[in-house]
Parts: C-alpha cells; sequence; structure tokens
C-alpha cells in the first residue's frame, strides 16, 4: 500500500507545473497556403550586417568564401531555406545609389553611413555581390529602392539593369560588368518608412509618389510580373494603410510593408540577455501584439479589396533591445536567447494563422544586427536560438494551413497575463502535418491535448528548443548550449495527441 501511494505520489509530482490546455486542429478547413515567403530575412548595410557578416571579401584568406561571401554563413542560411533575403534596408535604402556599388571595386566612390554609426563604406558590396549571393543561398532577393534621395529614373534604371535581357542601355552596362544574363529580381520595395527615416512624408504625399515610381518601374499591366510593395504601416498607424489602400490602384500595387518591432520602451529598451522577468513579460506583450496589429491592418484591406489580391508584408520584424555593452550603438549588436526564440516561434505562429493576408515577412535581421539568426567574430560563427526555431519550422513553407482553436492556461505576471502557448500546423503536399508550439511561460511547463479533426496519424516525432533559464544563450566559447534535441513529451491514442511543453519552450511534430 505504501509503495502505491508513493507511486501515485511521484506521478503527482511529475506532472507538477504542468497546467492543461485544450486545441482542436481541423484538417477539413485546411485551405490556404502558407506562403514560404513568410521565412524571409533582411541584410541592411548596418554594424557588421554586410561586411564581416555576409562578406568578408575576395581577398580574405583566414575566413574561407565564395566571392568574398563567408561560406560558413552561406551553409547555415541554406540549411535553414531562406525563401528571400531584402537588401540594401532599411534606412540605409532611402540613401543608397545602386551605381555606385557597380564597376570596378577600386574605382566605386565611398559613402558616409549617416544613419548607422557615422562609418565610411567603400561600396565593394554592391548590386552583383548580394545578386550573386542570392544565387548562391537559392533564394529570391528583395531590392528596396532609393524613394527618400533617389529619382525615378534612377529605380526605373536598376529595374533595367538587373531584369532587362534584351540590348537596353543598363543591360548592355550589366553585360560590361560581366553579367550576361539578367538576374530576373521579381521582389521590390518602393521606399522605406517613408513616414520617417524615407522622408518623413504623410501618407497621402507617398500614396501620389509610390503611384509615380510605380508607373515607371514597368508596363502598363507589370507584363513583367513584378512584385511591388508600398512603404507601409509603422505599428499601429491604420490611417497610413487606408490611404494607401484608397489611393493607389490595386493594378499596381502588389503588396504593402508594415513594421513591428517588439520594444519595451524605444527611450530604454532593456538588455538583450541579463534582462528580468518584467522585461521578457513585456517583450512577449509586444510579440503577441502582432496579431491584434495583422487583424486591424487586414480589415482595412479587406474594405477595400475583399478578394485579398495585395498582400501584407510584414518586412521588418522581431526583438529589439539595448546593444551588447561596449559595442557601437549605432551597429544594433545585440544577443540572442531564449526569449528570442520563443518570440520567433509565436510570431511565426501568427503569420500561419492570418496566411490568406500575410504572405512575405522579413525577420530583423539576418547577421549581427537586432534578432539575428547567425553572429559571426572574425572567423568564428554561431547559430541562434532564433536560427533553430527558423530552421525547424521551415516544415511548413508551402504547406497548407490547418486552422486551429486553442484554450490556453494564462502565464501570469503581477496583475497582467498573456496566452501562454501557442500553436499553428500545417499539411505538407506529401500529407504530412506538422504542429508547431511555443510555451512563453518561463515558470510553468503546459499540458495540452490537442484533438486531431480530419487527421489519421498513429506516430508522432518531435524537436524541442529548451534551456533552464529563458536568458541563456549561444556564445562564441560555448555556441551550442542551447540547440534542438529529440522531443519526448508527445503521444498519441486515437484522436487525441498529448503534449507536455516545458517551461519557454518550442517545439515541432511531425505525425505520421
Amino acid at each position: 500500500m505504501k509503495k502505491w501511494i508513493s507511486t501515485l505520489a511521484l506521478a503527482a509530482m511529475s506532472l507538477q507545473g504542468f497546467a492543461q490546455n485544450e486545441v482542436t486542429l481541423d484538417a477539413s478547413q485546411a485551405k490556404t497556403q502558407i506562403n514560404r515567403q513568410i521565412y524571409g530575412h533582411f541584410a541592411e548595410h548596418l554594424g557588421a550586417c554586410i561586411y564581416g557578416g555576409l562578406y568578408v571579401g575576395e581577398n580574405n584568406t583566414k575566413i574561407p568564401n565564395i566571392n568574398g561571401a563567408r561560406k560558413d554563413v552561406i551553409e547555415a542560411l541554406k540549411k535553414m531555406k531562406i525563401p528571400n533575403l531584402r537588401w540594401p534596408g532599411g534606412c540605409f535604402a532611402d540613401t543608397y545609389h545602386w551605381k555606385d556599388g557597380i564597376g570596378s571595386k577600386k574605382q566605386r566612390p565611398s559613402i558616409v553611413n549617416a544613419w548607422w554609426g557615422g562609418v565610411t563604406e567603400d561600396n565593394s558590396f554592391g548590386t552583383h555581390d548580394f545578386l550573386n549571393l542570392c544565387k548562391e543561398l537559392g533564394t529570391e532577393p528583395y531590392l528596396a529602392g532609393n524613394v527618400g534621395s533617389g529619382t525615378v529614373k534612377e529605380l526605373s534604371d536598376w529595374v533595367q539593369y538587373v531584369n532587362h535581357n534584351g540590348v537596353s542601355p543598363m543591360a548592355n552596362l550589366r553585360k560590361e560588368n560581366g553579367q550576361d544574363k539578367a538576374w530576373g529580381v521579381k521582389f521590390w520595395g518602393v521606399g522605406n518608412e517613408a513616414w520617417g527615416c524615407g522622408g518623413n512624408m504623410k501618407a497621402e504625399y507617398y500614396a501620389n509618389i509610390y503611384r509615380q515610381y510605380a508607373t515607371f518601374m514597368t508596363d502598363w499591366d507589370n507584363g513583367s510580373k513584378l512584385f511591388r510593395i508600398a512603404s507601409g504601416a509603422n505599428s499601429k498607424d491604420y490611417n497610413w494603410t487606408e490611404v494607401l489602400m484608397r489611393d493607389i490602384p490595386h493594378h499596381m500595387l502588389e503588396g504593402i510593408a508594415l513594421h513591428h518591432y517588439s520594444v519595451i520602451n524605444w527611450d530604454k529598451k532593456g538588455p538583450a540577455a541579463n534582462f528580468t522577468e518584467e522585461h521578457y513579460f513585456k517583450t512577449m506583450q509586444q510579440a503577441l501584439f502582432m496579431d491584434e496589429l495583422i487583424q486591424k491592418h487586414t480589415a482595412i484591406m479587406d474594405k477595400y479589396d475583399p478578394k485579398k489580391k495585395v498582400a501584407l508584408v510584414v518586412d521588418e520584424w522581431g526583438g529589439w533591445y539595448e546593444v551588447e555593452q561596449g559595442t557601437n550603438p549605432g551597429f544594433l549588436y545585440q544577443q540572442n536567447t531564449m526569449r528570442d526564440a520563443v518570440l520567433a516561434g509565436a510570431t511565426l505562429n501568427i503569420f500561419h494563422k492570418h496566411s490568406e493576408r500575410v504572405r512575405m515577412a522579413n525577420l530583423a535581421q539576418i547577421v549581427n544586427v537586432l534578432q539575428a539568426v547567425v553572429l559571426t567574430k572574425e572567423e568564428k560563427m554561431i547559430l541562434t536560438p532564433t536560427y533553430h526555431v527558423m530552421e525547424m519550422y521551415n516544415v511548413h513553407q508551402d504547406a497548407t494551413n490547418i486552422p486551429v482553436e486553442i484554450k490556453s492556461n494564462d502565464y501570469v505576471f503581477g496583475t497582467e497575463k498573456l496566452p501562454a502557448v501557442s500553436v499553428s500546423a500545417s499539411k505538407d503536399q506529401a500529407g504530412v502535418v506538422h504542429i508547431s508550439l511555443t510555451n512563453i511561460d518561463i515558470n510553468k511547463g503546459q499540458e495540452i491535448s490537442i484533438n486531431l479533426k480530419g487527421i489519421t496519424a498513429k506516430a508522432v516525432t518531435g524537436r524541442v528548443l529548451t534551456s533552464a533559464k529563458v536568458q541563456d544563450h549561444n556564445t562564441f566559447d560555448n555556441p551550442e548550449k542551447v540547440k534542438p534535441t529529440t522531443f519526448t513529451g508527445a503521444s498519441i491514442s486515437g484522436g487525441t495527441l498529448k503534449v507536455k511543453l516545458p517551461a519557454t519552450s518550442v517545439v515541432v511534430l511531425e505525425l505520421k
């Protein structure tokens, strides 16, 4: 009897801290594709993102490279399966004149990067370098055009330079510079943050400027099939979206951008690694606010575009904290912890939920800046917790979204609360179902009961990303402190899947 009681007590202890949540997946309602472009990234001339991060120069003998681009970074990004890469900015885009970055590298003029640290750059990384890097990565380039300080002719010439395969002044110039065949760039940003660093414009003014630029980028009916993306709203500036959807003819518009960072306070952002639970909770508030933002911007877009032809492009998102101590404040170099991992997982789940309208997104940024997936230091490179989440989640790319209903417990801090559990699911072309789950609660594990409607599965496998502390991160001395491991906390019986999520964790499951 005593043995039986002690066994029960041990069982109860093993469940202690796990709270019950209910989830329903309905495969019969799966209709919308999760566009792989949601998993895009962003590379700006900012700090060590380009120089030292992606690019170390063709003459570098210490760091293995392919035409100057770091070989170790290329291999890591290939494994992550990045679908698109945005360049050259950001705020930098509206100061960048693309002709300064072509031709002989010895003859290229230098530029002072006034936005980010005031450093002088030599323009050795330009259009050819970026587009050839994208080709090496197997990713689509997303070029951000200069509207703030550029001209209509400058942008239309750039389009011709990279896309025209016939005889033309710009195509001939491209051939003179060693590239015979056009790259065929599809994605184009028409300026960046026009409401701020892109020109401090009013929405009505920018809408007219956009119309002008878009007119000369292609022909009457966009026969070149460009995907033109308007500079969109800053977070909850719903009026900006309203004006653009109202004033820009939709045949001239393929996407509208949205920028939202998970920032506690722009004047006091808090540390990237040595943060408190209060810092963490407030960051998660801002991250989960993405759901409301998308709902409200989508409602405005639906009013003018009920068939959802215009995409919502969240081409800047991620966590933004104070820079690491002793680094240049203008370089935005920050560590990346388990906080960033659950932030990324929860955000991607939100994008999946709204995949009808959200068809492209870009995490800011790819190397050494903000919520980077890769950090470099001379010859060394590390993968961050965010990298691992993006790599785990890539099974959802181009799969069909399965609608999810969630009854989640709360993660409580003081008098405030947030839903602890975030879930999304998809079915790929082979019929395989993947489920991604996050638990943002740093104090409690979560036990989840998932009702599988229209899904027949007999076995479940998975991977988990978690660590002892939410502040845990990888360093150049300990590069694998946080990495995915095999997940054994899931079991399936009949039409029910049981999952035990550890505190502060991201899990991706595969049903078989």
